[in-house]
């Protein structure tokens, strides 16, 4: 893979930014922690070169001044909101995100519950942490957010929240998603810090839109594809545009949010702090980009990989119609179509030909390599088993699993596990694959391969199941598909 990103600059001189502008308000700075921190794939795939986990390592340059806060709506945990990538409830993944910092031997300091009214699960929450050790507290709803300042700066407002008691300088507010109340909540400790005499400052953490990129480089074009359930927009930055003569790209809900926002710092601390909502972040990304060329590319082709899995989620009834329209709209802003996808036609060429679906992934050296369906395997399972035999040097004739090794699975899927489909998945044919190993030399070399997959192109004629859609994503194989059922089926899985 062309590298178009450097991550060691970037965790260098984000984390020396981070520092300045602690410095910048004396004692305390509570930044607001927007996106993934422990597996931000989207940054990795239209920045080759930026790890998964460079945020996390960042805060690691910083874990003797940092702690954490997590945020979580009262709202979300009664909902039992769930986390659209990971499948679990924001309640569960506030746990899991606090094993996770520790892991890395960052100090969670505490949790937050946001919105609070009572509500009966909030309240089981909240009892649950405590018993686990973890000082839990409450913000509570205030008439007329955000629009009422003169209120919401005011002992009747934020003045009502609980004091989050916090150590040391660096004070990262994060949240398993989006609306659970980062914002406010900084805001609500600098109203109660200040209160006390204590100096602190806010900041705003926010990979993308990346701020000094063009507004329609394909980088900020693939957030606008990646948030088009939100209705999220890029725009200039007025407010910076009007006092610095500077074109910076914001997105539109901080560019609608900042005079208020900028209204309600300027009354806590007496006196205006930032400019522009762009002043207000901290972002080095764009200053990492070593190739602009690869980004680019890389940007368009998460751009297609958004407007197939929006469509597909149109086709199993999980998204609106308008979400795939927007999508459509920026790649005809780019001049991009499926055909930009080189596995695309390779696995519709491929499904035509045999007449059952059929799977095509790209190699580094620009080779396409397809699979078709069988009545062992699927489409997925064959591209997979002939790519590690080509990345293997092991001939095409050559089966990697004969029929003995399969027949006794699907036997025990259908006859024993209540399964229909005999064909084996990917799990189930690395599984087999791994135990063949331990006898055969070609499957030990194709074994070997695994690590190769990460970070290919690949596309399927038709939607594959679930297994086998999280075997591509653990592998690292970036997966497209049709919106196309191969059976008629209202329940797939």
């Amino acid at each position: 893979m062309k590298l178009g990103f450097d991550n060691e600059k970037y965790l260098e001189m984000q984390s020396k930014y981070i520092k300045e502008r602690i410095a910048k308000f004396g004692e305390k700075l509570y930044l607001e922690f927007g996106g993934k921190l422990f597996d931000d794939y989207h940054a990795s795939r239209v920045l080759p070169g930026f790890q998964p986990d460079s945020k996390i390592r960042m805060l690691c340059e910083l874990r003797e001044e940092a702690e954490i806060v997590i945020v979580i709506s009262a709202d979300d945990i009664e909902k039992s909101k769930r986390r659209g990538d990971l499948g679990i409830t924001y309640d569960a993944d506030c746990l899991r995100l606090i094993d996770a910092f520790r892991s890395f031997g960052l100090y969670v300091g505490s949790v937050c519950i946001t919105h609070f009214a009572e509500q009966h699960a909030a309240v089981m929450f909240q009892k649950r942490l405590e018993k686990l050790g973890i000082k839990t507290y409450r913000h509570y709803i205030i008439p007329d957010y955000p629009t009422n300042i003169p209120l919401i700066v005011s002992d009747e407002g934020y003045g009502k929240n609980d004091f989050i008691e916090t150590k040391r300088s660096l004070v990262v507010v994060t949240a398993p998603g989006p609306g659970s109340g980062k914002l406010a909540t900084c805001l609500s400790q600098l109203y109660h810090e200040h209160k006390r005499g204590k100096k602190a400052g806010y900041a705003k953490f926010e990979t993308f839109p990346i701020w000094n990129l063009p507004l329609k480089h394909p980088v900020n074009v693939a957030y606008e594809a990646a948030t088009a359930d939100l209705n999220d927009v890029n725009m200039i930055d007025p407010f910076h545009l009007e006092t610095y003569g500077e074109l910076t790209v914001n997105y539109n809900r901080d560019v609608e949010m900042f005079p208020v926002v900028n209204a309600m710092l300027t009354k806590i601390m007496g006196e205006p702090v930032y400019a522009s909502p762009t002043d207000m972040g901290v972002n080095m990304a764009g200053n990492c980009i070593i190739d602009d060329e690869v980004v680019s590319e890389a940007a368009k082709q998460e751009i297609i990989r958004r407007y197939y899995e929006s469509a597909v989620q149109l086709k199993l009834g999980f998204c609106d119609a308008n979400v795939v329209h927007r999508i459509e709209i920026l790649m005809n802003s780019l001049n991009l179509s499926v055909d930009d996808r080189r596995t695309v036609s390779a696995a519709l060429v491929k499904a035509d030909a045999t007449g059952a679906p059929a799977a095509a992934i790209e190699l580094p050296d620009g080779r396409i390599i397809t699979g078709k369906t069988s009545p062992l395997i699927g489409a997925a399972s064959a591209m997979l088993l002939n790519t590690l035999k080509y990345f293997a040097e092991i001939p095409d004739e050559k089966l990697l699993l004969s029929p003995e090794v399969i027949e006794p699975i699907q036997d025990l899927k259908i006859n024993h596990m209540g399964n229909r489909n005999p064909r084996l998945h990917i799990d189930e044919v690395l599984i087999a694959l791994s135990i063949c190993a331990v006898t055969d030399p070609n499957a030990k070399k194709a074994i070997e391969q695994l690590p190769k997959l990460d970070g290919l192109e690949a596309h399927s004629s038709v939607i594959l199941a679930s297994a086998d859609e999280q075997a591509f994503k653990k592998l690292g194989v970036h997966m497209t598909m049709e919106p196309t059922t191969e059976t008629k089926q209202v329940y797939y899985k």
